[in-house]
């Protein structure tokens, strides 16, 4: 796919599962099944792929597999969705990525503040400039409870006006933070060439089905958010594509949005603060047959207790939700 037209596609919105690792009991890369992975969430509609960011585990760079994991992906993908790769650390270390994730041939860079910690807000802003002369970029308000920083309205406003800044996923988790992205991207003017996405796992389907109204010189602009950015999409991908498409159409019933926020509580392990997030996402593939385990590169990051029981409550209540018979019908052949 070419840069032009993987941009003009995340520009218009589409589903983007935040992609998974698949590790061996030894916590080593799985290769076998992390092409599985790349093969369902493709099979499944997604519209990109996002690799290399908070669900993949940050630690894949300590663990020198940032680039093997991003190229497992790409070849698996063969030019056919977008491909986000995930950007950390400070400029150096930021820059060093994006230009490892552009010449393999990804379209966009999704850049994590969380290094950044203490930066003043010129700083902040230099260093995403400095950045998004190497890939175009996507912006990233991670939630505080997992590494994020508060980022203000005045932050977003200067970070949507970067020549190179194509998107911004929202996922602080709180709707006053939410509202300060959407504030930021509207005073920037930037609201037709930004494109909004949603990382609230918390709020997907409102976010998605309902508009921002935001006042500019006493003019009401509308913005909606026009995709999902998720590490909830990672899991019952299948599931989500059907839902973005009935949004799309307005042939959903809102109501639903609770549902999903409660399956969401189970697999991110809300009750431990976000503590088991990743792994209630590997078990949930894990049932499925698509991981073997639950195993992080990190060995004290383990389902949280009695997060296990939470994830076959999900299933007892909202089993319609997930996508085990796709899973099912597809499994040996993603794995071959």
């Amino acid at each position: 796919m070419y840069h032009d037209e993987a941009q003009a596609l995340l520009r218009r919105g589409t589903v983007i599962p935040a992609h998974l690792l698949a590790l061996d009991a030894g916590r080593k890369l799985d290769w076998r099944r992390q092409r599985a992975l790349t093969r369902y969430y493709l099979d499944a509609g997604a519209g990109g792929l996002a690799v290399g960011v908070h669900a993949t585990q940050f630690a894949i760079r300590e663990a020198g597999l940032y680039e093997e994991v991003l190229r497992i992906s790409l070849e698996e993908s063969r030019g056919r969705v977008p491909l986000i790769a995930g950007l950390v650390g400070k400029t150096a270390q930021a820059k060093k990525e994006a230009q490892i994730a552009r010449g393999l041939g990804y379209h966009a860079g999704m850049l994590s503040l969380g290094a950044m910690k203490g930066a003043s807000l010129d700083e902040l802003v230099e260093h995403c400039a400095a950045v998004a002369k190497e890939i175009a970029l996507v912006g990233f308000y991670l939630q505080p409870a997992v590494g994020g920083i508060p980022l203000p309205a005045a932050f977003w406003r200067r970070f949507a006006a970067i020549d190179n800044v194509i998107a911004i996923k929202i996922a602080p988790f709180d709707r006053y933070r939410t509202l300060d992205v959407v504030r930021g991207v509207v005073a920037a003017r930037a609201e037709q060439r930004v494109a909004l996405y949603t990382g609230n796992d918390d709020h997907i389907l409102l976010d998605l089905a309902v508009p921002f109204s935001i006042k500019r010189d006493g003019d009401e602009v509308r913005v909606r958010i026009v995709g999902g950015l998720l590490g909830h999409w990672g899991v019952w991908t299948k599931t989500a594509v059907d839902l973005f498409k009935r949004i799309q159409t307005g042939k959903v019933d809102l109501a639903l949005d609770s549902r999903i926020t409660d399956c969401n509580s189970a697999f991110f392990d809300v009750a431990n603060h976000f503590a088991g997030c990743i792994p209630g996402c590997h078990e949930v593939l894990r049932r499925q047959g698509l991981l073997e385990g639950t195993w992080c590169l990190d060995p004290n990051e383990r389902l949280s207790p009695g997060q296990a029981e939470e994830i076959d409550r999900v299933y007892r209540e909202h089993g319609d939700l997930a996508d085990d018979a796709f899973v099912r019908a597809n499994l040996e052949r993603w794995l071959s």
